[in-house]
């Protein structure tokens, strides 16, 4: 098959890469690097062409609702409308599990108007959701540093590894479109800051952590189970302690 992965340099868009050429497929990297502006459309229409899927796993670090809600609609609505035209079969979004129990995050309202947008698109899709990755924690220390101290919220998470995202994701976009799959987790329940004081341990990093809802991406709504995923969810086989064995 030839695929295209939007957003191939970063997080998830590499490894999807690697595994879908590892399958023996053709990939098509699109990525502004690639000379292709999701926000304007500007060549989306040359970088599909002869298409048969879409891996969109596109991200922005907008933190205020209105910016990433933005962000998502353009992009999403740009490429949905390009892939019409070229007549790309299916279309696979990777997103957030517990997409709909959160409601403070900017972050999360602007996946919630890229999910919608896809369910009511022109293009056959898959939805796959995925919990929050290992490197979450360290992000988030990046986030909210300064002056040796990072806020960290005291969250129950079940990570998992962009490694197995990626071969999920690899696995769905060359099936038939699903809708909306299983939810996809990383093996193991972790405690995020415990997680957070694990990976500045290994990187020998000294910055304090001081466990609080405030001045963090998330706040008290996220507490407790709520970004645990549904029992049915498909489970990754990277443990966080392989993970962090390779940092």
């Amino acid at each position: 098959m030839r695929i295209a992965v939007v957003g191939a340099t970063g997080l998830v868009g590499t490894p999807t890469v690697s595994a879908l050429q590892h399958g023996g497929h053709v990939v098509v990297p699109v990525s502004r690097s690639t000379g292709v502006d999701l926000s304007t459309g500007e060549g989306l229409d040359a970088a599909l062409d002869g298409v048969d899927a879409v891996v969109d796993v596109t991200n922005t670090v907008a933190a205020d609702p209105t910016e990433a809600e933005s962000f998502f609609a353009s992009a999403t609505g740009n490429l949905l409308a390009a892939e019409e035209r070229a007549g790309v079969r299916h279309h696979v979004v990777v997103s957030i599990v517990g997409l709909d129990r959160i409601r403070g995050n900017g972050h999360y309202h602007g996946k919630r108007r890229q999910e919608a947008l896809v369910e009511r698109g022109p293009v056959p899709w898959t939805i796959q959701r995925a919990t929050q990755f290992f490197e979450l924690p360290a992000m988030v220390v990046g986030w909210t540093a300064a002056q040796g101290a990072a806020t960290i919220p005291p969250l129950l998470v079940q990570p998992v590894a962009v490694q197995d995202v990626a071969a999920v994701l690899a696995e769905v976009v060359t099936g038939p479109p699903r809708g909306r799959t299983r939810d996809l987790a990383g093996p193991e329940p972790h405690d995020f800051v415990d997680m957070a004081r694990r990976i500045l341990t290994a990187r020998g990093d000294r910055t304090r952590l001081v466990p609080s809802w405030r001045d963090g991406p998330f706040g008290v709504e996220a507490a407790g189970e709520v970004l645990l995923p549904e029992p049915s969810a498909r489970l990754g086989s990277t443990t966080f302690d392989c993970w962090l064995a390779g940092q």
